[in-house]
């Protein structure tokens, strides 16, 4: 289905970047139907690209919703500011809520509401956001994310120590030699992916257009999260977000895979935090659920967000 969609760049004044700063985003559907809020999406890494959630616009085919899209900034078509590799004073929460503050005025959207979708990194990002109560939330979902990083690696620790013997061997030498780019370990990380980020071989091309962002410029991942899905060194690694998420005032829905990077150890602690919260496990999707079971995704966050 053919739906009109419009691009642009926001300024965006990042606290402390030195620099005139832009947001590339695009608006699929039209936002002057007052038929359904939109869905503003919240992509992860830091810094993988809005291309891979363009499965969301399902939810504009069924449901009527407008979807909007934004690359946040140091990745995709926003503005990249290499040089803050490991500031860890600049990349922070505080600098991506302001973003998306900034997005949701240009677009108008406090008076007439919008609903929040973050995957990954970006349902880290929504939690913390709806923590704050901003005017124009009407519903939340949070896909495939940690509330607790240290939690994280525990449970990624638990997900290696039942991998192969010979791929585990390979994946702990080289997080102790800190080797992580010679053709051994990149091979048993791309085993660990396909049991756990994205099942689907070959995997779609806009998923596979994520890590071609964080190829591109890794300064975010790198800063908070750290080289690896595996190796967490971060700004992030000792987050934890769940007292945070008890000032969550609005109706969530919180998904993740069965074979998740993301385990259930550490996505308990946002069902057991959000006052108004509904937990489904998608049982055969490891991280892209969106894409690996896309028709029970849509039809689950569609109906949720619909649902009064």
């Amino acid at each position: 289905m053919v739906h009109p969609e419009v691009e642009g760049e926001i300024a965006f004044d990042a606290p402390n970047s030195g620099r005139p700063c832009s947001t590339w985003y695009k608006v699929v559907g039209d936002l002057s139907d007052s038929t359904h809020p939109p869905l503003i999406t919240l992509h992860g890494g830091p810094g993988g690209g809005h291309e891979y959630l363009t499965s969301m616009t399902d939810l504009l085919d069924q449901y009527g919703m407008p979807v909007v899209f934004y690359d946040q900034i140091g990745c995709g078509r926003s503005t990249h500011l290499r040089d803050r590799m490991k500031d860890d004073s600049f990349w922070n929460f505080d600098l991506f809520i302001a973003e998306l503050d900034n997005l949701i005025d240009h677009l108008q959207l406090r008076d007439r509401g919008f609903y929040l979708l973050g995957q990954s990194w970006g349902g880290m990002l929504a939690g913390m956001f709806a923590a704050r109560r901003p005017r124009g939330l009407i519903k939340l979902v949070i896909c495939g994310s940690p509330a607790s990083f240290p939690l994280f690696v525990e449970g990624g620790k638990r997900l290696r120590a039942a991998l192969p013997d010979e791929v585990r061997k390979v994946l702990e030498d080289g997080d102790r030699t800190g080797e992580l780019e010679t053709p051994e370990y990149e091979r048993a990380s791309a085993f660990f992916y396909k049991r756990h980020v994205c099942q689907i071989d070959p995997m779609p091309e806009p998923v596979q257009r994520a890590f071609a962002n964080l190829k591109d410029d890794p300064t975010a991942y790198n800063t908070m999260q750290g080289p690896s899905e595996i190796v967490v060194d971060g700004n992030l690694k000792d987050w934890d977000g769940s007292k945070e998420a008890e000032k969550i005032n609005v109706d969530t829905l919180l998904l993740n895979g069965r074979y998740d990077e993301v385990t259930e150890l550490c996505v308990e602690p946002w069902f057991r935090s959000i006052p108004r919260i509904k937990w489904v496990v998608f049982e055969n999707s490891s991280h892209m659920s969106h894409w690996e079971e896309r028709d029970r995704f849509m039809q689950l966050v569609g109906t949720f967000l619909t649902s009064y």
